[in-house]
């Protein structure tokens, strides 16, 4: 399979590191197709891929990375850390057992995968254990996932390095403005899962009354029709326009391909507002406030 070069432009992280602004995401990418999904990414020139060691797959990723060919150099490569491993040593066990799955010798970012407020000490304590692999170089940047700017403000107050990366549900419908607006400040990077909206989209009474989805609705359909685009990359483009960082999510060749074809055009200011406009300021997945150890039914093997 012929490697097609990076297309994505490139955030500089707060420490310097260089990552992708467009990824391929795997959450939900069923095992059985994920290295077929990676390697097809790879060939249509993603260079970022995000998993996490609760989506049951990193042995899938890293099998469709060597079946690439890509020099690993070339690759920027995320996993998260599952809340039943929180804590200092877990953190540091279920690192080692991340890589092992995936088969490399470092990672490219590591993020807390949700916040747990009601053991935040544990939380704190597994993201020390991620600033120990930083000063070891066994990734090159750790961040968080799904944190509010709350929880930001209590781990930057019991940790010494700030998170590069913040990884949140980030759509149309609901757009995250102060909590970008925090990145800003701190120097981070805002990532966006779910950023298509699409499927991912459970509350349709949240939604709009002219769509439930995102690529249904009028101002995104008119966009798509007038740069002879598709809504999804409509949505994409906008995030690009706005320096997030997007991940969205497919298993089908032409989606993929299709996901990452957005850098022959831009959204005008007015355009990009009009989108902004869309925001219910209704989150479709679940509320980071209400994280324990319990609240996912997932057990990661060994």
């Amino acid at each position: 399979m012929r490697i097609m070069t990076a297309k994505s432009p490139l955030l500089t992280l707060n420490n310097g590191v260089k990552m992708p602004a467009l990824g391929l995401g795997v959450f939900l990418s069923p095992p059985e197709q994920t290295a077929d999904a990676v390697q097809t990414g790879i060939a249509n020139g993603y260079r970022l891929i995000d998993t996490a060691a609760a989506y049951l797959n990193e042995r899938q990723v890293g099998e469709g990375i060597r079946r690439s060919g890509i020099n690993r150099s070339e690759m920027f490569v995320t996993t998260k850390l599952w809340v039943t491993d929180y804590g200092y040593e877990r953190t540091l066990r279920a690192f080692d057992v991340s890589l092992r799955k995936l088969g490399l010798e470092y990672l490219d970012l590591y993020l807390l995968h949700w916040p747990v407020p009601p053991d935040f000490e544990t939380t704190a304590a597994s993201y020390r254990a991620a600033e120990k692999l930083l000063s070891d170089g066994r990734v090159r940047a750790i961040g968080v996932s799904n944190f509010s700017a709350k929880h930001l403000e209590d781990l930057i107050a019991r940790t010494k390095v700030m998170p590069a990366v913040n990884q949140v549900e980030l759509h149309p419908f609901f757009i995250q403005r102060e909590l970008r607006d925090a990145h800003k400040r701190l120097g981070i990077v805002t990532q966006a899962w779910a950023p298509i909206g699409g499927v991912y989209i459970r509350k349709p009474q949240a939604a709009p009354k002219t769509a439930k989805s995102p690529l249904e609705h009028p101002v995104i359909v008119k966009l798509a029709a007038k740069y002879g685009k598709t809504p999804a990359q409509v949505v994409l483009r906008w995030h690009i326009g706005h320096e997030l960082s997007a991940i969205p999510k497919s298993v089908r060749p032409e989606r993929i391909a299709e996901n990452i074809d957005i850098f022959d055009f831009a959204l005008s200011k007015d355009e990009t507002a009009a989108i902004d406009g869309l925001d219910t300021g209704v989150r479709a997945g679940f509320n980071p406030e209400m994280v324990n150890s319990n609240t996912f039914p997932i057990k990661i093997e060994d």
